[in-house]
């Protein structure tokens, strides 16, 4: 079974329902059904290909998922590349993943684009007219594999050069399944989309949709800028889950939202991809109270998550939430640096195993090797496990508590120190909104920018109650607002970049 086998339950069960709603179109689950056919009618035979990459230029819009699940029904996988990256960074993942064909969706290819690719060039407007070849599609449904790659989604590489995560069918159709019914989600829901559809965080979206014949709204990006807009969106289109990236929860919470509306259909939140500050968790609650919060944890290599913590209790604003407990056919290990499981008090490295996996980067069997490799605690049969470069905490709790990434931490006057405990409590400081600490080797400087309306000498107040002085942040650098990038997260890089540019002391 594929994840196009839901698509085709879920348009016989449902086949007058809105499955996706942008802010122009709808489209219910026989439309987006058929239209699915015709694509992959269209690939099939323009490509005359099986299991090769197709990149989508793709934008916050019906027509995306429609090109997703044409390829996917092709037994190809899609590759989505945003059409508002800049043309560096695009030509370097052409150049990383080697599409078979690149679809371009209302001539979001620009002719500066065109110019320098040498792939063909797909028209979306036209492979949706291709009759269906039941014939065809019949051969590839009999062929198809649930181990077939379904996605690659380019992550960033140390080097510069973008890694190709290469996600299967089965890896997807084992977490969602358990997603779902993990949160008791039904074919009532409406999730509000935040997230760009190359970001895993929307495979959750797209493919809970899809499996429940649910419905998905698809948020405007202006929306995120323009809170009020937002909360009327959340109301007007009675959005019940939303699953976004913690920044995007900190714009509603950061700018007093809520005292505009309350959207009262909202009964789910679920976050992830940072740590979600204590405060604006708090407001959250504060205004929608009834709603499950869920605190999510997973790289892009174990299929979107592999922790989750239900918020069951009131945490104090310089707490950290749990990661909490697996996912069903999940196994999350926290490994020392020999190799065998922390004790309380210790620092490990989390890694995973089960089918959540992925196949690996794509066109990059060295990082692959070096990413996923043999259970170390297991030397009778092969057994790949993933190591995430995440280190988690066993606290006396008996509960693991994200620590910081490997390459995070920093030494500093003689100590070594995490970056994100020095955000903990300066996320923590009452006028300050959102905090993101650098350090400057060549000075041997903590840096910490920030937004809000308190200056440097009361936030060294607040923080020396807490920390010890070598933790203190040597420089403030005061901000109308931290960068964000495209997937909704803190851009550390242009963070620093913007440190540098001021010049400050």
């Amino acid at each position: 079974m594929t994840v196009v086998d839901y698509l085709q339950r879920s348009a016989a069960l449902y086949p007058d329902k809105p499955a996706f709603i942008d802010e122009e179109h709808l489209i219910t689950y026989q439309e987006l059904y058929e239209k699915t056919c015709r694509l992959a009618t269209g690939f099939a035979q323009k490509l005359n290909a099986v299991c090769e990459p197709v990149a989508v230029i793709i934008d916050r819009n019906i027509e995306s998922v429609c090109a997703f699940m044409g390829i996917a029904k092709s037994r190809n996988f899609y590759v989505p590349i945003d059409v508002t990256q800049p043309k560096h960074r695009i030509l370097t993942i052409f150049d990383q993943m080697a599409p078979r064909a690149v679809v371009s969706i209302h001539g979001n290819l620009s002719e500066e684009l065109l110019s320098e690719i040498a792939i063909p060039v797909l028209a979306y407007e036209e492979l949706v007219q291709t009759e269906p070849d039941d014939i065809l599609l019949g051969h590839l449904e009999e062929s198809s594999l649930d181990t077939d790659p379904l996605y690659a989604i380019c992550t960033s590489g140390s080097t510069g050069v973008p890694k190709g995560v290469l996600i299967s069918h089965r890896s997807v159709r084992d977490f969602i399944s358990v997603f779902v019914e993990t949160f008791g989600f039904s074919a009532e829901e409406v999730f509000g989309n935040q997230a760009p559809f190359d970001f895993d965080v929307s495979v959750k979206d797209i493919y809970s949709t899809i499996y429940l014949g649910a419905t998905t709204y698809i948020i405007p990006r202006v929306c995120f800028s323009m809170p009020k807009k937002l909360m009327d969106v959340l109301e007007d289109q009675k959005i019940t889950t939303i699953i976004w990236a913690v920044s995007a929860l900190c714009i509603a919470a950061g700018v007093n939202a809520f005292k505009y509306k309350v959207p009262q259909s909202l009964r789910n939140v679920l976050f992830s991809g940072e740590v979600m500050p204590i405060k604006m968790l708090n407001i959250w609650r504060n205004y929608l109270p009834e709603a499950t919060y869920v605190n999510l944890y997973g790289p892009t290599e174990i299929t979107c998550n592999c922790l989750y913590y239900v918020i069951d209790r009131e945490f104090g604003i310089t707490e950290k939430l749990p990661l909490g407990v697996p996912f069903r056919n999940e196994e999350v290990l926290y490994l020392n640096d020999q190799n065998q499981p922390i004790q309380t008090g210790e620092i490990g490295e989390i890694c995973v195993l089960g089918t959540c996996l992925g196949l690996g980067y794509y066109r990059n069997p060295e990082k692959t090797a070096q990413a996923f490799v043999q259970n170390p605690l297991n030397d009778k049969y092969p057994e790949l496990m993933y190591r995430t470069g995440d280190l988690a905490e066993l606290r006396e709790d008996g509960q693991y508590y994200f620590a910081a990434r490997k390459d995070f931490q920093i030494k500093h006057m003689g100590h070594r120190i995490e970056l994100e405990e020095i955000e903990t409590f300066m996320n923590a400081v009452d006028g300050v909104t959102r905090a993101s600490c650098l350090f400057d080797e060549i000075k041997n400087k903590i840096v910490a920018c920030y937004t809000g309306s308190v200056d440097r000498k009361q936030i060294v107040e607040c923080l020396r109650e807490d920390l010890p002085k070598y933790m203190i942040p040597n420089i403030f650098l005061q901000m109308d607002e931290l960068p964000i990038n495209k997937n909704g997260k803190i851009d550390r890089q242009k963070l620093r970049k913007i440190y540098e540019e001021t010049g400050v002391k």
